[in-house]
């Protein structure tokens, strides 16, 4: 229980952060365009709002400008697949996460290690 407070508060205090950073917002078409920065200047997130949803692809970088996510919204929800990357450092090996959304939540997920070899056959 205790770990599941603590990480609460953690995910919270996240949330309230990406809050306070005020993002580059530019007309594009008919939706607003918004790039958020870390404080070393390094893109964190490039996304779009349409009617003051968020609308699109939406991609996160790590501080050192390497692709953590793509995720997908319409209308404020959820969509599609996104796709999660973690770094090598983290857990000995890199992996990537397929998260496929339905009515804004998870439908399935699938996970592959760097060193997993895909062969595709005709």
């Amino acid at each position: 229980m205790k770990k599941f407070v603590i990480l609460v508060a953690v995910l919270f205090s996240g949330v309230i952060f990406a809050q306070e950073a005020k993002p580059v917002l530019e007309p594009f078409g008919k939706k607003v365009k918004a790039t958020y920065f870390y404080d070393n200047g390094q893109v964190q997130q490039v996304g779009f709002f349409k009617n003051g949803k968020l609308e699109g692809t939406w991609v996160s970088y790590d501080e050192s400008g390497n692709k953590t996510a793509i995720a997908e919204y319409k209308n404020g929800k959820k969509v599609g697949k996104w796709f999660f990357w973690t770094d090598a450092s983290e857990k000995g090996f890199a992996t990537l996460s397929e998260v496929d959304y339905s009515d804004n939540r998870i439908a399935s997920v699938k996970n592959w290690k760097k060193d997993a070899v895909v062969n595709n056959m005709d």
